[in-house]
């Protein structure tokens, strides 16, 4: 471990926004972030490069006294402490769990969104559907979904209007979203799960058991544990982006949303959403790629 003085110069550092040039490239994760935490640590230790507010990008040394702060000077066992861990991929990790629940809840609100404008039925987000497959995430999505739509204490003007329409279903972008964003949730909630405890452990080597006067050499610094469920994060996410792309396909065709085509009054002259939809389909399948694939 590292002392309470070190740690306090880091959150110093950062919350004066001294932040150390870290390249991209270079972690393995199987044996820490060695690469990547070197780098950040030589920033506070006022070597190589640093940006801060107050300087831009220069010398190290030069951004932490702009700032009124020293640089660390480590001790016993700090060093090694510092670099060999999963610090990195798991701060990387936590931004993504938390970018992914608001994008999540983004896809939520907007699916509805597009069933009122579609004029679809609400049917399939009935309770007593969703309790016989309690799936906890299945249960959230068709919750919320019945939250924002029509329902007896909030009435939608739009859904009463073409209540005895004659529609039996609707296409599976629309009646599957608790099915198909339910995943998504339980797979968010499962990361996040993994992420937190990561946060909270120890992932140094040697393990130094105070309590007990030894040393252990052990393998807490693998980056396993994050790095699989973030492939299993950004396959969920893109799952999202899938559905996303099949809803508005069908808000800019006509034949499925007795809207103008490609929602313009001008068509011919103007595109109206047809490049928009365009680039969603060419982004979908890109997503598709990097989340089983890494560059």
């Amino acid at each position: 471990g590292i002392r309470v003085e070190t740690l306090s110069q880091a959150v110093d550092a950062l919350n004066a926004s001294c932040l150390p040039l870290v390249p991209q490239k270079g972690t393995l994760g199987a044996s820490g972030d060695l690469a990547p935490l070197a780098h950040l640590v030589l920033g506070l230790m006022g070597e190589g490069q640093m940006w801060s507010a107050k300087t831009g990008w220069t010398d190290a040394a030069i951004a932490l006294a702009a700032n009124g702060l020293k640089p660390i000077k480590l001790e016993a066992k700090e060093g090694i402490a510092l670099i060999n861990g999963t610090q990195l991929i798991t701060s990387l990790g936590a931004e993504a769990v938390c970018r992914a629940k608001k994008i999540a809840k983004q896809a939520d609100i907007v699916a509805a969104l597009t069933l009122e404008v579609l004029q679809g039925t609400t049917a399939a987000y009935d309770a007593d559907v969703h309790n016989n497959r309690p799936h906890n995430g299945q249960k959230l999505v068709a919750s919320r979904l019945r939250s924002l739509l029509h329902s007896k204490v909030h009435h939608s003007e739009i859904s009463v209007s073409h209540k005895s329409c004659g529609r039996v279903q609707d296409a599976y972008s629309l009646r599957c979203c608790p099915q198909v964003h339910g995943i998504v949730w339980d797979t968010i909630q499962f990361v996040d799960g993994i992420i937190t405890t990561e946060m909270n452990s120890a992932t140094d080597n040697p393990m130094i058991m105070a309590e007990r006067n030894c040393t252990i050499s052990c393998g807490n610094f693998h980056g396993e544990y994050p790095a699989k469920v973030l492939d299993y994060l950004s396959i969920a996410v893109h799952e999202l982006s899938s559905l996303s792309e099949r809803r508005i396909e069908r808000l800019v065709h006509p034949a499925y949303s007795n809207l103008p085509a490609f929602l313009t009054q001008d068509g011919g002259l103007n595109s109206g959403f047809m490049l928009p939809q365009y680039t969603a389909a060419a982004l979908g399948k890109l997503l598709r790629y990097t989340s089983h694939y890494n560059w």
